[in-house]
């Protein structure tokens, strides 16, 4: 079997900076652990645009494709605001989701016990939290037909359409109650069905699969909105969650807030397994490309790094070292150094980027 591959595409802001750390972490564990992968880069969204007059060239998603995993940093930044729909660097984001297929995008909410006390609810509502969320990816409103801004009489009218097929549902249902037998085995499944035929036939479906694959996961349904509500109100009530593209993004969001700092959260986004039985995937930090801070050494590392320890989990089957680096994260955390985003009430040691990856590195290193 081929050596595993990884295509890292920096972006823009700080994306360049946390992948250096990330950069960091991959040379350790090659190191150290011999770890093989083969390692490229290349550029994408607005430094892409710079250069090529593009967000994503078409070989880079030759690369894309090609690659066992794709590690994104950021796109975006004020800069771009003024271009045109089809040239702003989050289109490559969405293409490189689309093309890839990349339908199941995973975003866990953990709260580190260090970080409990950071996070806008009280400590016994989050200390503990572990919980994923699967949204649909590749569908619903984000990408059906008809859709656009058009002219309705004297006034213009934005339209936006949601739609899913069954083949759809079932694929990201399965993702997610493959998931949840891998963990509690416990599953809610979000959606409007109340208001919504696109949720009525989202529960049906999802339904008739627990029931006829996965008669030992606990399925229950909620509406979105309430599901909202109790995430903030006691979020261990979930263990995995799985939903719609639009919903997911909200209801993702929300859950971010419960650990304190989009700096601590990563995603994965899966696709369909390969010939080589490696899913299509990309993995990237949650927050943006944060450009007041670009340049500066203030960005945190650690969202890129969970989402390399993902990588590690769901790309390349090295859960061992994923839960190594996980520990690692874990004791920088308990030993009280901070990022600025992680400053808060309960204080701590303030450390820029690089220094935020070296102790990473180094508790990597006390681990062995």
């Amino acid at each position: 079997m081929s050596t595993p591959s990884l295509l890292i595409l920096p972006g823009d802001g700080i994306g360049p900076e946390v992948m250096v750390e990330v950069r960091k972490v991959i040379d350790w564990f090659r190191a150290k652990r011999g770890l093989e992968l083969e390692v490229s880069e290349d550029i994408v969204g607005g430094a892409a645009y710079d250069v090529h007059g593009t967000p994503i060239t078409e070989e880079t998603m030759t690369r894309a494709h090609a690659a066992d995993a794709v590690l994104l940093g950021a796109v975006g930044g004020p800069k771009y605001d003024d271009l045109d729909f089809a040239v702003k660097p989050e289109r490559a984001l969405l293409r490189l989701r689309k093309e890839l297929d990349l339908f199941a995008n995973l975003r866990p909410a953990q709260c580190f016990d260090a970080l409990a006390d950071f996070s806008s609810l009280k400590r016994k509502v989050v200390a503990g939290l572990d919980i994923m969320i699967v949204r649909e990816l590749t569908s619903g409103v984000y990408f059906g037909e008809p859709r656009g801004i058009f002219e309705e009489g004297n006034e213009r009218v934005g339209i936006n359409t949601q739609r899913y097929t069954e083949s759809e549902i079932e694929r990201v249902a399965r993702a997610a109650f493959d998931l949840a037998m891998k963990r509690d085995r416990k599953l809610c499944s979000m959606e409007k069905a109340n208001v919504m035929e696109s949720g009525v036939l989202w529960r049906e479906v999802v339904q008739r699969i627990g029931d006829a694959e996965y008669p030992d996961v606990e399925l229950s349904h909620m509406y979105a909105d309430a599901g909202a509500m109790q995430l903030v109100r006691w979020p261990k009530q979930f263990d995995v969650i799985v939903t719609d593209n639009l919903f997911g993004d909200l209801l993702s969001d929300v859950a971010a807030m419960l650990t304190g700092s989009l700096g601590m959260l990563p995603s994965a986004s899966l696709g369909a397994p390969r010939a080589n039985g490696r899913p299509a995937a990309m993995y990237e930090p949650v927050h943006g490309s944060a450009p007041d801070i670009t340049g500066q050494g203030k960005a945190n590392p650690i969202a890129c790094i969970l989402s390399f320890a993902m990588a590690l989990r769901y790309s390349y089957d090295k859960g061992e070292e994923a839960a190594r680096l996980e520990r690692a994260i874990e004791a920088v955390l308990a030993d009280g150094l901070r990022t600025g985003d992680l400053l808060g009430p309960a204080g701590g040691t303030p450390v820029g980027t690089a220094d935020m990856g070296d102790a990473i590195v180094a508790a990597l290193e006390a681990g062995l």
